[in-house]
């Protein structure tokens, strides 16, 4: 962010602009980059879900997923999307570091909008080529994988120094649950009119609401006309955050300048960062193949529980396919909760990589468990399900979110926010990777029995925990010598 001089009131209040006359603080753009960046982002989740949601009935009756096959043709188009959208994902976070972030996420909202509607007219045109829905799914990846830098972004411009962005950015990150949650109650919802709907509806809200942010969203507090300065003093009251409204005597002033001092002000930004020299920044590296098994496990839950639960009887009965994608979201309800406390207990104990390891560690207790007696009753199911999901989404909110802001933001590139969308796309392309994976295992594995699923999801969160070890004991070793 740009960097400017003057104290701010409390925040979000009124203080005195350039020309003596009252200005509001920063606080309702905020509220609106919030906003306008969660619904935007739980938009792009909810349009992920319909192939979930479907699958049990594509299964059953379309070809060519139906038959002995159709569990691994139906692993095949989920690594279609998730390998489109981690390899894209690289170049996604080098052009949003480039680009004008709110015409680059609009864009490809519309563009996703049209990826899922096409997947849906499938059913309509009585489509049954395999070729299509690949291309389809490979498509509707590489236009989603421009989403995830961009919001990081943007929220990085508007919240990276906050002194409390873990409990921020774990509330601001419960729209991936949020938007599974209303992407399988949508998908669900429609699925007795024919499965082509589940992906139509979710289209057409995720298109709306690009429009919405080509023309509202605010990327930049400079797009606003305020200054942001100081940014090494963070947002916690102390000084608060250095803001400054520029008063109408002053922007007009602006407007008079020449040439010259445009180039100036222009010579002042601070450069991109390159693609190998995030990999070499601190912590990533670990972080990244953390995230890309903790991925691996949720985006195995993300495509496969309702699936799971459809061919799984509780209490001696099985489910409907609408009840079984309902009932999925009782572990997308965990997962925002478990995403807001594991942001909440990172800045209460000021140590990121232990509370992932911690979170991560009692999955594993939660997985076995659920697979073990989550078919006793109903709920027993809703119970241990919740669980799951709490433990599971933890860490992977906390890593996508916090931890990309912290290492994008650290002081080994001087505050330098337009490194910041490079770092969070290697971050979530690695763990997109595992992400991909996840799923094609999921298809062919599940022929074999769950347990043999589950048990490939346990030594994922192992293998994650692992990768986090030296860095949560550098963290314990660190606190432990401030307080001697």
């Amino acid at each position: 962010m740009e960097a400017a001089a003057a104290a701010p009131p409390p925040h979000g209040g009124p203080r005195a602009a350039a020309g003596g006359a009252p200005a509001r603080g920063l606080g309702r753009h905020e509220y609106a980059v919030l906003a306008l960046t969660f619904a935007s982002y739980a938009a792009f989740h909810a349009s992920r879900k319909p192939p979930s949601i479907v699958k049990a009935v594509l299964s059953a009756e379309w070809a060519p997923f139906s038959g002995a096959r159709g569990p691994h043709r139906l692993g095949e188009l989920d690594v279609a999307f998730l390998s489109a959208y981690a390899l894209a994902m690289f170049a996604a976070g080098h052009l949003a570091d480039r680009a004008d972030l709110r015409r680059l996420l609009g864009t490809a909202m519309l563009a996703s909008g049209a990826a899922c509607a096409a997947l849906g007219a499938a059913y309509f045109l009585d489509v049954h080529a395999l070729a299509f829905f690949a291309a389809a799914q490979v498509a509707s990846g590489v236009v989603q994988s421009a989403g995830w830098p961009c919001v990081v972004a943007v929220m990085g411009n508007w919240f990276g120094y906050a002194s409390k962005r873990g409990t921020i950015m774990g509330v601001w990150n419960s729209h991936t649950s949020v938007g599974n949650i209303a992407g399988s109650v949508l998908a669900a919802a429609v699925l007795e009119f024919g499965w082509g709907w589940s992906f139509l509806v979710p289209a057409f809200v995720i298109a709306a609401l690009g429009v919405v942010v080509i023309v509202f969203l605010v990327a930049h507090p400079s797009e606003a006309g305020l200054e942001v300065q100081a940014m090494e003093v963070e947002m916690n009251g102390d000084g608060g955050e250095e803001v400054e409204l520029l008063g109408e005597d002053k922007k007009e002033a602006q407007a008079n300048e020449d040439d010259e001092l445009e180039m100036e002000m222009g010579s002042q930004l601070p450069r991109a960062i390159g693609f190998f020299e995030a990999w070499r920044l601190p912590g990533v590296v670990p972080f990244a193949f953390c995230l890309f098994f903790s991925k691996l496990v949720a985006y195995t839950f993300l495509y496969w529980l309702p699936f799971y639960i459809r061919n799984n009887a509780v209490a001696g009965q099985f489910l409907s396919h609408k009840a079984s994608g309902i009932l999925s979201i009782v572990f997308d309800i965990g997962g925002v909760l478990g995403g807001i406390s594991a942001g909440f207990l990172s800045d209460a104990i000021g140590a990121r990589a232990v509370t992932s390891v911690l979170f991560l560690f009692l999955s594993i207790p939660a997985l076995i468990v659920y697979r073990t007696y989550g078919s006793i009753s109903m709920h027993h199911n809703i119970g241990l399900m919740f669980l799951s999901g709490y433990f599971v989404n933890g860490p992977y909110s906390l890593i996508t979110t916090t931890v990309a802001t912290d290492l994008g933001t650290q002081d080994a590139i001087k505050g330098n926010s337009r490194a910041l969308a490079t770092v969070s796309a290697i971050i979530d392309g690695t763990g997109s990777v595992g992400a991909a994976l996840g799923p094609l295992l999921t298809g062919y594995i599940s022929t074999r029995g769950w347990n043999n699923v589950f048990f490939m999801l346990i030594v994922s969160i192992s293998l994650a925990i692992l990768f986090l070890i030296r860095l949560a004991k550098d963290e314990i070793v660190t606190k432990l010598s401030t307080r001697s």
